[in-house]
């Protein structure tokens, strides 16, 4: 995982780009006036969503299992 400020990001976008493409880089691009955002390959971020997916999907079955109280 890298962190870069917002002018370096800028000026060597491809660069960037291409380091998280091709080496599964995670990239953390800071700026002091707004919010950091993160930059990963498109296969990283489909990875990340199946895994939350699947972790709703687990908890939803542990809820459905959970005994009923009838009182």
């Amino acid at each position: 995982m890298l962190a870069i400020n917002y002018s370096t990001i800028k000026n060597n976008l491809k660069d960037y780009c291409d380091e998280a493409s091709d080496n599964n880089q995670t990239i953390i691009v800071t700026h002091k006036k707004s919010k950091s955002i993160v930059i990963m390959s498109f296969d990283n971020y489909n990875q990340l969503m199946k895994n939350a997916r699947n972790a709703e999907y687990l908890a939803k079955l542990d809820r459905s299992m959970e005994p009923v109280s009838y009182t």
